[in-house]
């Protein structure tokens, strides 16, 4: 079947989510005067980042709702497992100020729609939130691009579970063999994928991170994917793409 639609994700995909995080909790950090304490910005963005995806994974399983993984995950970086919901939200906001300062688009990610609109319809399927996502995208000038925008957190469930692409699938209407997923984590996104039924991409920008799950197609940046969804993409299909 040939590919009709794109189902894409968003942060480090589109948007440069590590670049925001980390001018984010650097300029945070320095407001506070509390940066020495991390050692370095690279070990006080590592700690961090650990935290995020430890509690991120907890409301994924459904063990806290969305703002107390938030909350969490301030506590722990601060070290105050006592701190009030409204002091942790307070802390969480004033970072959040700092990251949306510094979002972009990835260089490839307008000229690659461009040349994708005629002929694929889009949408998008996220690990975050609507609340926080259909914001970004439109700030970032990305929102009527793509028919559809669901996230884990109005879904009920994430990626890399088939039910999340399944999803996303019936409301483009179309069958999984029709779309393509494109996403920057081997696992969560292209293995899941994949396993849904999909055509997936992984999107493998710093080329670094081992050979990935196999039945995938990776891609080094977003030039390369008109070619890719031109060519026959079903599993076990060559292609000039790896």
């Amino acid at each position: 079947m040939p590919i009709r639609a794109v189902l894409w994700d968003i942060d480090d995909t589109l948007f440069d989510y590590t670049g925001a995080d980390t001018a984010g909790l650097a300029r945070r950090l320095a407001e506070e005067g509390i940066a020495q304490r991390y050692g370095s910005p690279a070990q006080a963005l590592a700690l961090w980042r650990e935290i995020t995806t430890r509690h991120w994974d907890r409301f994924a399983a459904g063990e806290v709702d969305f703002q107390e993984q938030r909350r969490d995950r301030v506590r722990d970086f601060l070290g105050e497992p006592a701190m009030s919901a409204a002091e942790a939200d307070g802390w969480f906001d004033r970072y959040v100020v700092h990251y949306k300062a510094a979002w972009t688009l990835f260089p490839d990610v307008v000229p690659v729609l461009d040349a994708l609109a005629a002929g694929y319809r889009h949408g998008v399927l996220s690990n975050s939130s609507t609340v926080n996502q259909d914001p970004k995208l439109r700030h970032l000038g990305l929102r009527e691009r793509f028919e559809v925008l669901l996230c884990a957190a109005e879904l009920g469930v994430s990626k890399p579970e088939a039910e999340a692409f399944l999803a996303a699938c019936e409301a483009l209407g179309l069958p999984p063999g029709e779309v393509a997923y494109v996403g920057d984590q081997p696992e969560i996104d292209a293995r899941g994928a994949r396993d849904a039924g999909l055509t997936a991409v992984w999107l493998d920008r710093d080329g670094e991170r081992g050979p990935g799950p196999e039945g995938v197609h990776r891609i080094a940046g977003l030039a390369l994917l008109p070619e890719l969804l031109a060519s026959d993409t079903r599993f076990g299909a060559r292609s000039g793409i790896r």
